[in-house]
């Protein structure tokens, strides 16, 4: 992180506290609630502060033939600020969320201004009428159920491959969500979303047209208790069995990057090759009396795959089509440790991409002191990668959320 952008950061953080011994009260929370909460003197406005960081080690080896070429790192993983509440009305809430780690910052390109990618989150969110809430600014998109799930929040150290190849992640835009009750019990809940379609942070207008998801959630046995559809391992014990199905498409009008608004941008002789891209993902998430299940699968599809340039020669960049599918489970052997398992398949087109199939076998263990607020976790995945030598990895990170 640049000085100057810490020192901006700490001092926005210090203003807010002294302007608010006149103006505001100042309610400190409990552990994991957030750093501060502000509440203006006249209550037409609030902002929780909160801070998290996960440091991580990690230790690689290749697999093929013993544990060779040893490799290892230690980084911290995730670091964040984040600014929550409401503004003028309770029915106007907005969050910020700033990235402040080299990893939440990567990606710098010309389209993004050549500059690091501070702002994770920027939305407004109004609750206009009833159960209709309008969404406008960057944040996730409503794709793929893990990768809304919250870094804080995941059952294992890190998400799944499914996730890193085929979400559609952040981006600038609008999404309209409701909900609504077919019985006393099973609960639906609606999002369509438009979005420009290149991914967080572009500054450097719009490649193509526009990016459109839909996802719908049907709730048989009613709502997770404090938003546990949303959160890795079943820490709240429900007592009922809880159920979740998820299904969404995406549809990206003549995107130029190789995973839709995610990936690289595919260049030719003209400027930017574009070809529609959909996917697909469906999902589950289950938990009773500390078991927790959660799978997805994805699909991505695209109308002409390989880059081309104006003369119909290929320019060496396509599409990253194929499936994946992601099967993951964990039991509370008490209310603080947990065992975990994952399996992940990844399947590219061989034609396209000319890569083989991807298995993925993880192994967890989970010690949660303050739930997710405050928790060691490690893993131990094998990969059975196919095109390349399989590997082995070992994981073991600490996370912190005030």
């Amino acid at each position: 992180m640049k000085p100057l952008l810490l020192q901006r950061v700490v001092t926005l953080i210090c203003m807010c506290v002294l302007l608010s011994t006149n103006a505001q009260k100042i309610n400190a929370p409990k552990f994991g609630k957030g750093l501060f909460n502000l509440i203006g003197q006249d209550s037409t406005w609030s902002m929780k502060v909160g801070l998290r960081f996960q440091s991580l080690a990690t230790s690689s080896w290749d697999a093929s033939s013993g544990l060779s070429n040893p490799a290892s790192s230690f980084l911290i993983r995730r670091s964040r600020l984040k600014f929550d509440g409401f503004a003028y009305s309770p029915k106007l809430k907005y969050k910020v969320e700033l990235g402040l780690s080299n990893r939440d910052q990567s990606g710098a390109s010309q389209y993004t201004s050549n500059a690091p990618r501070y702002i994770l989150d920027a939305v407004l969110k109004w609750n206009f009428s009833g159960n209709f809430v309008l969404w406008f600014g960057q944040t996730k998109l409503p794709g793929n159920r893990e990768r809304v799930i919250s870094s804080a929040n995941l059952q294992q150290v890190d998400r799944s491959l499914l996730n890193s190849r085929f979400t559609i992640d952040r981006d600038m835009g609008f999404q309209l969500r409701h909900q609504f009750n077919l019985t006393n019990t099973f609960l639906v809940k609606e999002i369509f979303s438009m979005a420009q379609g290149e991914g967080r942070n572009i500054t450097t207008g719009n490649i193509g047209g526009h990016q459109y998801t839909t996802r719908i959630e049907l709730f048989p046995f009613g709502n997770f208790t404090g938003k546990g559809d949303y959160k890795g391992s079943d820490l709240k014990f429900e007592q009922e069995p809880k159920l979740a199905l998820g299904f969404a498409y995406d549809f990206n009008n003549n995107a130029s990057k190789t995973r839709s608004n995610q990936g690289s941008y595919m260049l030719n002789d003209t400027g930017f090759y574009s070809t529609n891209i959909s996917t697909l993902f469906i999902d589950a998430m289950y938990k009773h009396k500390g078991f927790s299940f959660m799978a997805e699968y994805a699909n991505r599809d695209a109308k002409d795959p390989l880059a081309k340039n104006s003369d119909g020669s290929l320019t060496g960049d396509e599409v990253q089509i194929g499936h994946g599918l992601n099967l993951q489970t964990g039991y509370l052997l008490s209310k603080t440790v947990e065992v975990s398992a994952r399996y992940t398949n990844i399947s590219l087109d061989k034609n396209i991409t000319g890569k083989s199939a991807e298995n993925q076998y993880t192994l967890g263990l989970s010690k949660y002191i303050s739930g997710h607020k405050l928790k060691v976790q490690t893993d131990l995945s094998y990969t059975d990668i196919g095109f390349k030598t399989n590997q082995l990895l070992y994981r073991l990170q600490v996370d912190i959320h005030f």
